[in-house]
């Protein structure tokens, strides 16, 4: 990724990153303030999809959401990735139902479940549309949100994901914290399966990223995503578990940062008949 950011004079790059920041209006606060983090940051409950739903927003800039995985809460993201990701984007870092401050209820843990949540916040903060970085059972929540909410999302990045979470049910067993929350998390991570017919329609721009040595959800399922979705990138960083943005938080935060502020959606526009050779290099 190194190579990625040389391509570009710091000039440049400080401009594209103060423009984008500047494109969206700051998220106003919903709910109650129920107290701070460790940083100062105020942290925030709101009723949505029969729950309270505890968050926090940090930063600037264009709208995302970021969701924490199976047992962690908006408190476990690397302080250094939440401080790359903030310069250029207004950060909406929620807990998980009945993790940290969001309650729980005895609704049945599912996907679609967590997914929904997602979508009550953002209903509740007035965003209609958001980038989502989710990671491990997050990254799944972001799969179903793409599947299901499309429209309300822009850019997405999947971080150490699967396809078939009975497989990932059988590797964290006895590694998890005995917990009836985390139990119930798990169990509903035993029931997804990543519909892949339906992967071809995903319109969004996705990232995957994971680590060659994670030996909780392996690269098959990060691989089998990047080629079933049109355009989506694959980033694997070699020797790294599934503890990948905790062990090279820069190199993690570089590669989102990357991708976060790359359109890679272009429209040629190719003249009948024209050559195939390539255009000429400009000055």
């Amino acid at each position: 990724m190194a190579k990625l950011t040389r391509l570009f004079a710091p000039g440049i790059v400080a401009l594209l990153l103060s423009a984008t920041s500047a494109i969206a209006d700051p998220i106003a606060p919903a709910g109650k303030p129920i107290g701070q983090d460790a940083g100062g940051h105020t942290i925030y409950q709101v009723h949505a999809n029969g729950i309270s739903i505890g968050y926090k927003l940090i930063g600037q800039g264009a709208p995302m959401v970021m969701i924490m995985g199976l047992g962690g809460t908006a408190e476990n993201w690397p302080p250094q990735v939440v401080e790359a990701l903030s310069k250029t984007h207004q950060l909406i870092l929620m807990d998980n139902r009945g993790m940290g401050h969001t309650t729980a209820n005895d609704t049945t843990f599912s996907y679609p479940l967590f997914a929904a949540d997602v979508i009550g916040l953002l209903d509740a903060l007035g965003v209609k549309r958001s980038d989502v970085l989710g990671y491990s059972m997050g990254s799944t929540i972001t799969q179903q949100l793409l599947l299901q909410y499309p429209d309300r999302f822009n850019k997405a990045l999947i971080h150490a994901t699967s396809t078939d979470g009975s497989n990932v049910a059988k590797a964290l067993h006895g590694r998890v914290p005995a917990d009836p929350i985390v139990a119930r998390q798990v169990e509903a991570t035993t029931h997804w399966k990543t519909p892949l017919d339906k992967l071809p329609a995903i319109d969004n721009q996705v990232m995957l990223v994971v680590g060659t040595a994670d030996n909780v959800v392996g690269t098959d399922s990060s691989k089998t995503l990047a080629s079933a979705i049109p355009g989506a990138w694959l980033v694997q960083f070699k020797g790294a578990t599934h503890h990948l943005m905790y062990e090279t938080p820069d190199g993690f935060s570089a590669a989102a940062l990357t991708f976060f502020e790359t359109n890679e959606t272009v429209t040629p526009k190719i003249e009948p008949n024209a050559s195939v050779a390539p255009p000429p290099a400009q000055p």
